[in-house]
């Protein structure tokens, strides 16, 4: 390198100096001798986008730490959000169930619990829905004589919409909502309350709502005589018209409304609802060891269900709704054992180990079939820790023992040790 060259890199490198670009100080570096001459060309403006750089790279590191923290708040959020869900869900349970048994009493639980307010229109709704409830306990609270169980009925009543049915037909749909008691009162006041409101939706067909309330009485009878088979003598089409001579307001009904609801009801009888399947899964699984809902990891399909489970006379139910009357599977508690797990994606996991053997349950086949499970172990997963602790403490204490398992278990290990041998 020449004089001439080393005078044009001395003069380039203060340029730089004095806040010439970027493109002047590559042009040195490209162009000076770098054995001899780097270590005395200063760059700062390398220097400064080094700093910037580095920077650049912990501002990206500290937004990369934010980030990992707040998907871990909204973990924990979700995760908060489901357990309290999954409480709330447990106490509206046991709150239906209570008024399966004790109408009352069960009515008086959901207000507590803040499910309902102590107001006609919100029970009546409750009721109306018949989520999980017994059509037999409805009956039996509307038909009380307690103000509110009164306010409750005409709410009820109103729930419906019978404009332009016939008589016939509203009845059929108010009747599949409850089961009536059998006191004669309760019925009274039922067919009062609705015979109000069917006049309203149809005012055209009585002249009053004691007519409509006599013939819908009348009704009710008529189903029972044409339909019960211990009734011998059944009633003909002359002998329902003649009761009803003179129950309308000025006259008779017209003899074509009274044919058209013989012949309809003759037909087809009212579904009285009898011992529905809620009532009868209530009793079934009445006064369990525990109950609650859990987080279920699948065999073959490694997803997470959630399940309503049933601890009851040494096994495990499991349901995917409360109202479901038949359990998706039932898992024997014989001779397994209970171990807390630790799971990436789930936590409060716990397993059901089945000691080498193939765990004796069964479960629904796609085609409503109950086949026998081939499960070795089951993952399943609290919604707390005190909720896993509670499981697993009543899950232990309802393991039965049976010495035969244990006894082919250690035989197929012997076998498979001298086979490796």
């Amino acid at each position: 390198m020449g004089s001439t060259d080393k005078e044009r890199c001395v003069v380039q490198t203060q340029k730089s100096c004095r806040g010439e670009t970027e493109r002047d100080v590559q042009f040195i570096m490209e162009n000076c001798d770098r054995g001899t001459y780097i270590s005395k060309v200063p760059v700062p403006k390398i220097q400064n986008a080094q700093a910037s750089r580095e920077e650049l790279l912990e501002s990206i590191k500290n937004l990369q730490n934010e980030i990992t923290e707040i998907v871990a708040d909204i973990d924990d959020f979700e995760r908060l959000e489901q357990t309290r869900k999954i409480q709330k869900e447990n106490e509206l349970y046991r709150a239906s169930r209570k008024f399966n048994m004790d109408p009352e009493k069960g009515i008086q639980l959901l207000v507590e619990k803040k499910f309902l307010e102590k107001d006609p229109q919100q029970i009546a709704r409750f009721l109306f829905q018949e989520i999980g409830l017994s059509k037999a306990a409805i009956g039996d609270y509307l038909g009380q004589m307690d103000p509110l169980n009164i306010k409750v009925l005409q709410a009820f009543v109103d729930c419906h919409d019978f404009t332009k049915l016939g008589l016939v037909e509203a009845l059929r749909q108010f009747l599949a909502r409850f089961r009536l008691p059998g006191e004669a009162q309760k019925i009274d006041r039922m067919m009062e309350t609705f015979s109000a409101n069917y006049c309203k939706c149809n005012p055209e067909i009585f002249k009053s709502t004691d007519s409509c309330y006599i013939v819908s009485f009348s009704l009710i009878i008529l189903n029972t005589a044409l339909h019960n088979p211990s009734v011998k003598d059944k009633p003909d089409l002359q002998q329902f018209t003649s009761v009803h001579k003179g129950i309308h307001a000025g006259g008779d009904l017209p003899t074509e409304l009274l044919i058209e609801m013989y012949e309809s009801l003759k037909k087809e009888a009212f579904q009285i609802p009898e011992e529905e399947d809620a009532w009868e899964r209530t009793q079934a699984f009445h006064k369990p060891q525990h109950e609650g809902w859990l987080l279920k990891l699948g065999g073959r399909v490694k997803t997470w269900k959630k399940r309503w489970f049933i601890l009851k006379d040494n096994c495990l139910y499991y349901f995917e709704c409360t109202t479901d009357k038949e359990p998706l599977g039932i898992i024997p508690l014989e001779n397994l054992s209970v171990i807390i797990a630790e799971d990436p994606k789930k936590p409060h996991c716990f397993d059901l180990h089945a000691r080498g053997q193939t765990i004796k349950a069964c479960k629904t086949h796609g085609d409503g079939r109950m086949v026998q499970g081939k499960h070795q172990s089951y993952r399943l997963s609290a919604q707390s820790q005190e909720e896993r602790e509670c499981w697993m403490q009543s899950l232990k204490s309802s393991i039965s023992w049976d010495p035969f398992y244990d006894i082919v278990s250690i035989q197929k290990r012997i076998t498979a040790i001298k086979k490796s041998h």
